[in-house]
């Protein structure tokens, strides 16, 4: 007789569209039974969600959060062998990877070197890796991997498409097993800056504007937004006062179709493999990819990403940056109640009082559909101080 584990119980969980199964041990027949399982007694099982986002089309099968996706049910020895990773943002950095994420040619160009030996030249970096958290509540174990996992998926794409610019983090490649590498910046952010004393001069805050729109519009060039522009994701060098734009794991492509962060989406639904003869499973092919767009930080984040409507990130850029400038322009911090904020409202007196960014902070914080693009064309001078 052998034993076999039988679903005793299916509970719904306070996560969206997953489902608690619990197995309990029963005596029976080799044959066994179709509803039998050979796995743990207590098995999270994820409930297919590509339905949403494929024109009604539905593929009736679920994931197991211990079974690997994509592997074969029958390999076929004369398949081509396919790149299967684990649902972890370890993966990424276990190479080899789907995608080369390899550092560029001269990586270190435009970098200063802290130290000189007698053979070599000795450069301070950032290493950045993910941070993934599980808890238990309520019973159930809940974890980030899966956005730590897109939010590095993201930012790999931008340091690996967008060319190197001055105002934008240097992007220096990877370390097997640990996490990507970035150029140390010796500085400080936009929100301490602005709260400094003394006041920055006009002439430094419209330096400031030119070379954030000025990295933005390279950014935005390639196809690819930010997705989380405030203060804090702005770094001020202090030997030049170079601005750097980092931390880009929110950052979408112009081209994909957005959905709301309630939707589960897999982020490697890309390496999902083509169709063929045997009988592996096969992810529906997307004519556009679908990325969750997520609300930045308040008071940065566009109406419209609140709302869950957002059509277009880049829009939703010049909205985060108008809202950037009103701070530089009263070196102060802005807030906005969210409520108000959903509905494309401001405060009484918001714009009120701005000598320097006034009339482009009003065009970059209108509704969407009225909003100012961010354009090369709208570099100010210094000479236009007066």
């Amino acid at each position: 007789m052998a034993s076999t584990k039988h679903i005793k119980r299916v509970t719904l969980t306070s996560k969206k569209n997953w489902w608690m199964v619990e197995l309990d041990d029963e005596e029976q027949n080799p044959s066994g039974s179709s509803n039998s399982f050979s796995s743990s007694e207590e098995t999270a099982v994820a409930h297919d969600h590509l339905h949403h986002l494929h024109h009604g089309h539905r593929q009736d099968s679920h994931y197991s959060t211990h079974q690997q996706a994509y592997a074969d049910e029958h390999p076929d020895p004369q398949a081509v062998q396919v790149f299967n990773p684990p649902r972890h943002p370890t993966a990424i950095f276990n190479f080899p990877t789907p995608s080369s994420y390899s550092a560029p040619s001269n990586p270190l160009v435009g970098l200063m070197p802290f130290a000189n030996g007698s053979a070599s030249e000795l450069f301070k970096c950032v290493v950045k890796k993910p941070d993934v958290v599980q808890l238990e509540i309520n019973g159930e174990m809940q974890s980030n991997a899966s956005d730590v996992t897109t939010q590095f998926l993201a930012e790999l794409r931008v340091y690996t498409t967008v060319t190197r610019h001055r105002n934008i983090a240097a992007f220096l490649g990877c370390l097997e097993n640990v996490g990507m590498v970035l150029e140390y910046i010796d500085g400080r952010t936009l929100y301490d800056v602005v709260r400094a004393q003394p006041e920055l001069t006009a002439e430094k805050k419209i330096d400031y504007h030119d070379q954030l729109l000025d990295g933005l519009c390279h950014l935005h060039s390639f196809g690819l937004s930010h997705g989380d522009l405030s203060l804090l994701n702005i770094e001020v060098t202090y030997s030049s006062d170079t601005i750097k734009l980092l931390d880009f794991g929110r950052s979408v492509s112009c081209e994909s179709e957005y959905v709301s962060p309630d939707e589960p989406l897999d982020p490697f639904a890309f390496l999902a493999r083509t169709p063929s003869n045997n009988h592996s499973y096969v992810l529906p092919k997307l004519t556009r990819k679908v990325e969750q767009i997520h609300p930045g930080t308040r008071p940065f984040a566009a109406p419209e990403i609140l709302r869950g409507e957002c059509q277009d990130a880049r829009l939703a850029d010049a909205y985060s940056f108008g809202m950037v400038l009103v701070c530089l322009d009263r070196c102060a911090l802005v807030d906005v109640k969210p409520w108000e904020q959903r509905k494309d409202q401001l405060p009484k007196g918001f714009l009120d009082g701005l000598e320097l960014f006034g009339a482009r902070a009003t065009e970059y914080l209108k509704r969407f559909d009225r909003r100012r693009r961010l354009l090369k064309e709208d570099l100010l001078k210094k000479e236009r101080v007066g």
